[in-house]
């Protein structure tokens, strides 16, 4: 890639996982990127709490200073979390808007004046598989992703004048420490999301690699991995299929339960 070529990154959840690969991935390429957490880690250059209008409102200055500009604004810090819709509480649905929602309406508030200002960028938010397809026991995770999808095509819709584009990353299961952060009071959901994610065989780096190639393709809806693909393609193709896949899930579930309500 020549210099010129390259683009002026911003990664948020930077220290592990998806936002690690993702860096490295977009550093390969030959671009300069920020890398951001909201925990000094090695390899962080800011640390930024998504949660924080002061910690954007400083990582916008540090953009200003350090690029002039941004080209990618990369939303992709997240927690786990999910449990049956009686099982869940309140403070469960608001911890994980706060953060995988709001977070990064944040971001997305912060830094667009400055992409409208220079006349081009691109958001990317990470979703999840979660936001398209809405298994059973993951309420409030399907319903924060499923916004985090929303908002995006919103964003994508109401600033390509601007010259702005918007994609949304949903990937299915893969190899990561998301796990670290999960939550909930229903600790059935908590072992089956835990298994599913130990069992896969997909990487992040594989999913990283898939987002880029995916963000040159200007795709608005970045499905990265063929299970995300197929699952996402039978509720498209035939929805009695697809909700009878569902239903069994959700039964699989509450039988793991013990039956228990």
């Amino acid at each position: 890639m020549s210099t010129a070529d390259a683009r002026r990154v911003l990664v948020t959840g930077a220290a592990s996982g998806l936002g690690a690969a993702l860096v490295a991935a977009l550093r390969a390429r030959g671009d300069e990127v920020l890398a951001t957490d909201r925990v000094e880690a090695d390899g962080m250059d800011l640390v930024l709490d998504i949660t924080s209008d002061d910690d954007w409102a400083a990582a916008v200055d540090v953009v200003r200073g350090r690029w002039g500009g941004l080209d990618v604004l990369v939303n992709n810090a997240g927690v786990a979390g999910g449990g049956r819709v009686d099982r869940t509480t309140l403070e469960e649905w608001q911890w994980i808007f706060d953060i995988n929602l709001f977070g990064l309406v944040r971001g997305t508030k912060a830094f667009v004046p400055m992409l409208k200002e220079q006349g081009s960028g691109h958001l990317v938010n990470v979703a999840s598989l979660a936001g398209l397809v809405h298994p059973g026991g993951m309420g409030s995770y399907n319903s924060v992703k499923a916004a985090v999808v929303a908002f995006t095509e919103t964003c994508g819709h109401e600033l390509a004048s601007f010259g702005i584009r918007a994609s949304a990353v949903c990937p299915s299961y893969f190899r990561t420490n998301l796990m670290d952060s999960m939550q909930g009071s229903d600790e059935v959901v908590g072992q089956v999301v835990a298994g599913l994610v130990e069992r896969s065989s997909i990487t992040a780096e594989e999913i990283a690699a898939a987002v880029l190639a995916g963000m040159d393709a200007g795709d608005d809806v970045i499905v990265p991995d063929e299970p995300a693909r197929q699952a996402y393609f039978l509720k498209w193709a035939d929805r009695p299929a697809y909700d009878e896949v569902m239903r069994r899930q959700a039964a699989r579930l509450q039988a793991g339960a013990g039956g228990a309500s």
